[in-house]
């Protein structure tokens, strides 16, 4: 059974051990900020979201990943709906995240309705593309 809920200190281990992508006290106070989703299959972590603050003000998804097994089964859509869903309770009527263009993530986000809205060009990287999607319905 499929469980989405926001991280806790017994996520830590799973998190630590599979976001290399921050520091280990990134994880903690991002925990303690309630800016981790987690995403469970049985009461097993099979994924995250991950997420801060454009500009301070607009919730930006810094991480969405999943264990290889529940990729393309429409679970990262549960997982980026239920943040969105957060999101909005808290008075946001916009969110962004950004991807590669070199990486496939862009079609899904394109998918789930999030609009292209600029782009950032670091040496030696790829073109990073934001995206930008309005909450209102």
């Amino acid at each position: 059974m499929i469980e989405i809920r926001f991280a806790t200190s017994q996520d830590y281990a799973y998190l630590a051990h599979k976001d290399h992508h921050v520091q280990p006290e990134v994880i903690t106070k991002k925990i303690e900020d309630a800016e981790i989703i987690v995403i469970l299959d049985n009461e097993q972590n099979i994924g995250w979201l991950r997420f801060n603050y454009f500009w301070d003000q607009i919730p930006f998804m810094n991480m969405l990943w999943l264990e290889e097994v529940y990729r393309k089964r429409g679970i990262g859509t549960r997982l980026v709906n239920f943040w969105e869903i957060e999101m909005q309770k808290r008075g946001n009527n916009q969110v962004m995240t950004s991807t590669l263009s070199d990486e496939t993530a862009q079609h899904f986000y394109r998918k789930l309705e999030y609009q292209d809205c600029g782009s950032l060009l670091l040496p030696d990287e790829a073109l990073e593309i934001l995206f930008l999607k309005s909450l209102n319905t």
